[in-house]
């Protein structure tokens, strides 16, 4: 079966008051300055986008991330596939 990698872009719009509260914050204190703080928020899924694993490895590589996040090499290549291809033929059954 075909592995499947997508990009998701979310927005999340804080209004609060007096001060720009969102700024600097993680994600996790900005939703709890949404759900149990001063501020009133929306999430919003913007856009859905499927990958290649060659785009997937690229993406991750932007983030600063690395492919094997997902087993995959820099050019988008399985980690598994590649480890079965390094099998010594001879080794390859068992013996």
């Amino acid at each position: 079966m075909a592995r499947k990698f997508f990009r998701t872009v979310i927005k999340v719009t804080v209004l609060s008051e007096g001060v720009p509260t969102a700024t600097g914050l993680d994600l996790g204190a900005i939703s709890y300055a949404i759900t149990d703080g001063d501020c009133s928020g929306d999430i919003e899924q913007v856009e859905v986008v499927e990958l290649t694993p060659k785009e997937a490895a690229e993406a991750l590589i932007a983030q600063h991330s690395d492919p094997s996040f997902f087993g995959l090499d820099d050019d988008g290549n399985s980690e598994e596939e590649e480890d079965a291809g390094d099998e010594d033929p001879e080794n390859a059954t068992g013996k």
